[in-house]
């Protein structure tokens, strides 16, 4: 099957493009980005040699959903989506933290947790805890990106004012907006019956100075979803929680000897296997939008986003 795997547009007005991990962002002239999702897979920081078909499509459409379904609470970045794999809006300059809040301690929280640490990102956890347990409330421990590198790294919010990354009256907003993202991310999922465990948000400034949501939201590369369903027995009986996310590629690799780490070899991905990671994206889609999903024409991916994006772009 056809995939996106890389492009190499050359868009009207076009000043430059940025190859990220998975998404390519296009910069045009009138201050316009147009953000393409390919469908790269990246697990441990390493992007997999073959592409899985219809993911940037699923991650595109769900981000874009989310940001309409929340657009009445905390403006966004976004204008048009004149493609299945194609996001448009106004250019921004990103906040240099992302706003990470998490439901309950699970993931990188319950390795800390783990490891005898009772404080994360200058906020406290509760004694006696145990993996994916909910947090009394909500808590927000920021992240930054490292100098070197593309890992994240934790920072309290004393550090982001003190280090005059973030100004206070902006770091106010930021979290005023955080909480009801993940408020409302939290009601959408419980009508799907789901519980929405962990995510990120990415802020922006548009030129006027207005604070704007950016990148993806809601989407199982940036959050952590459980199955609502049998939650609480699991708790109860010690059992690990049934998660909606890309976990199961992690614990794949995880198992054929890869991590990330240096020296080590991405294994071989059979054909049969990049069409069960296809197969449960789109699982993930259907379960998160409460859609069916409806596949594009895959023939010439990158001729019918490029007719699409000139046909917006014209108007």
């Amino acid at each position: 099957m056809n995939t996106l795997t890389h492009t190499n547009f050359n868009f009207p007005g076009q000043k430059n493009v940025y190859h990220g991990k998975v998404r390519e962002v296009y910069t045009l002239a009138n201050d316009q980005l147009v953000m393409v999702a390919t469908d790269r897979l990246s697990a441990f920081d390493v992007v997999m040699p073959k592409g899985i078909p219809y993911k940037g499509q699923i991650l595109n459409q769900i981000a874009t959903k989310m940001m309409r379904d929340t657009q009445d609470i905390v403006p966004n970045w976004l204008t048009a989506t004149p493609d299945p794999n194609v996001a448009v809006g106004e250019l921004c300059e990103p906040f240099k933290v992302e706003m990470v809040i998490r439901g309950y301690l699970a993931g990188h929280a319950a390795r800390e947790y783990k490891a005898g640490k009772r404080m994360l990102c200058g906020v406290s956890l509760p004694e006696g805890m145990k993996e994916n347990d909910a947090f009394p409330a909500p808590i927000i421990t920021p992240a930054t990106k490292a100098e070197q590198g593309d890992h994240d790294e934790d920072i309290s919010k004393e550090e982001i004012l003190k280090g005059g990354i973030v100004s206070a009256e902006d770091y106010a907003v930021l979290e005023k907006y955080t909480y009801a993202l993940f408020e409302r991310g939290t009601e959408i999922a419980k009508q799907r019956g789901l519980i929405l465990v962990d995510t990120k948000y990415e802020f922006g400034k548009t030129k006027e100075g207005k604070i704007v949501l950016i990148d993806e939201i809601h989407t199982p590369d940036s959050s952590r979803y459980f199955y609502a369903e049998g939650y609480e027995e699991r708790q109860q009986r010690g059992e690990a929680q049934k998660q909606l996310s890309k976990e199961f590629v992690r614990q794949w690799l995880i198992a054929n000897g890869f991590q990330g780490l240096e020296g080590q070899q991405v294994p071989e991905m059979s054909d049969a296997f990049i069409q069960t990671i296809s197969e449960r994206y789109i699982e993930l889609y259907e379960s998160i939008t409460g859609e069916t999903f409806v596949k594009a024409d895959l023939s010439d991916i990158e001729k019918r986003i490029e007719q699409n994006v000139l046909a917006y772009l014209s108007k």
